[in-house]
């Protein structure tokens, strides 16, 4: 079987001291390729780096993320464009709104993501949605856009049904991680509706690990765990869940 974690900042100091060993591992198990969305413009070296030391295994994306918008984010967004010119990146992500940490920044965060999604549109790439606390902002954006060929995918979706529905009706996957092993996020429920044709798995390690590794460090052969426990839940075989995420994966990015 193979997989793609479709979400992982592999290039974040949490995996400084074993970098090398976490891609094995996950070669290992069958996760043959790793995305790696940006944050901000101090994680772009970081991130690219990590794609030249594991060439055809870990594909960048480029974008900023909600959180790290600050009074400097015009320019931080316009030094992120700019590296499309120096690489070849397959989304642009992690990109959306964030409410729960912190509102400050909110009329700054609605302007980078329509920013961003037009930017997508002009290159004609998916993009990755952070959609914390804000799915009625987020999809107040996206509306913005209907009519236009947009796709991508709801990151570490948590959402109630008719999120996930309004989401697909957009053209949009939802990223499935190790929330769907947690006992009471009531994910479950929520995939079980849409079927396996609409989503695609990812990690986002280091963190939100699945059970029996929560709250500890997540890594991308973990992506097996988070197979399994759809294959649970639709009540097929854990090969079956595979191919179908995996090629959702392949055909959204263009792999």
């Amino acid at each position: 079987m193979q997989y793609i974690d479709t979400h992982t900042h592999l290039y974040l100091p949490e995996f400084d001291a074993d970098r090398d060993e976490v891609v094995n591992r996950a070669l290992g198990n069958g996760i043959s390729k790793m995305l790696l969305p940006n944050i901000d413009i101090t994680s772009v070296e970081p991130m690219l780096f990590a794609v030249s030391r594991y060439p055809r295994i870990c594909y960048p994306m480029t974008g900023l993320h909600p959180t790290s918008v600050k009074d400097d984010y015009l320019t931080q967004l316009d030094k992120i464009e700019s590296l499309v010119l120096k690489c070849k990146f397959v989304a642009i992500g992690e990109i959306g709104i964030d409410l729960y940490w912190d509102k400050t920044f909110i009329k700054e965060q609605l302007i980078s993501f329509s920013r961003q999604i037009a930017f997508a549109l002009d290159l004609g790439l998916p993009v990755v949605i952070h959609s914390r606390d804000s799915f009625p902002e987020v999809f107040s954006v996206l509306d913005k856009f209907k009519g236009r060929p947009i796709n991508g995918v709801f990151h570490a979706f948590t959402g109630s049904i008719q999120d996930a529905e309004k989401a697909i009706e957009l053209g949009f996957k939802l990223g499935i991680g190790g929330i769907v092993t947690f006992k009471n996020s009531g994910l479950d429920k929520v995939v079980k509706e849409t079927g396996p044709g609409h989503l695609i798995l990812e990690t986002d390690s280091p963190y939100l690990a699945p059970v029996p590794y929560r709250g500890k460090r997540n890594e991308s052969s973990y992506i097996r765990i988070i197979n399994k426990r759809l294959a649970e839940i639709f009540g097929k075989s854990e090969e079956e869940i595979a191919v179908i995420t995996y090629e959702n994966s392949t055909r959204l990015f263009n792999l």
